[in-house]
């Protein structure tokens, strides 16, 4: 039987290893950490999912998912992202809200429910927060977009995903009027790690952390 805490395990360690860089590991003590428990609860279940064979656990090297853990964590993350998309656009719920909502519900859903919520939402192939939802056969496309953070002075972008690790954030950036779509600009960069100078459309300047701008992505404009 696969639990909640199991699929909510390989969730976070999908989620990990595709948002780490090549020389990031994907340790016990990064789990933990993801999943806020203690290292020897971290540790416990890693074994767990070892002898399941929905992972690979190397000694000082990390953890990798295998094909069954990795489908596994597909189906949950697509669960997610639909629960989400429909609570932001059939529901009204604000961005903030709807992470810590879809993780309630995203273990309960029927694959019935699953498709009807995919077909009353036009079959999306993007969530809420602007990353991709995996089909229903476990496929995903990646985007990789760069970092608002590492955008060249002067030039144009348009924000296509924010991290949604922190609903304060979310909140914070809704306020300052940075949403999907929202075209954006660096005039200036701060030296020492300063914040930035952010042309926001075409009439609003803000001062924005280097902080939000690592968690904000973007496609750049012509």
């Amino acid at each position: 039987m696969i639990s909640q805490a199991i699929e909510d395990y390989l969730k976070a360690i999908y989620k990990l290893q595709h948002g780490s860089t090549e020389n990031e590991r994907v340790t016990t003590s990064v789990i933990a950490d993801r999943m806020e428990v203690a290292a020897a609860s971290a540790t416990n279940m890693i074994k767990k999912l070892a002898e399941m064979h929905l992972l690979v656990h190397t000694p000082y090297q990390g953890v990798e998912l295998t094909n069954a853990g990795e489908k596994i964590a597909l189906e949950t993350i697509r669960h997610h992202r639909l629960i989400e998309l429909y609570l932001a656009q059939a529901l009204g719920y604000p961005w903030d809200q709807i992470d810590a909502e879809a993780d309630r519900l995203e273990h309960a859903i029927s694959e019935e429910f699953e498709d009807r919520i995919d077909k009353a939402l036009g079959y999306p192939t993007i969530g809420a927060h602007g990353e991709p939802i995996p089909t229903k056969q476990g496929k995903i496309k990646d985007l990789d977009y760069p970092r608002l953070s590492d955008l060249e002075t002067g030039q144009p972008a348009i924000i296509r995903r924010v991290s949604d690790h922190n609903p304060e954030m979310l909140r914070y950036m809704n306020q300052m009027g940075l949403q999907l779509g929202t075209r954006v600009e660096v005039r200036e960069k701060a030296p020492f790690s300063g914040p930035l100078q952010l042309k926001i459309d075409v009439d609003k300047e803000e001062s924005l952390g280097l902080e939000v701008a690592y968690n904000i992505f973007v496609d750049l404009a012509p």
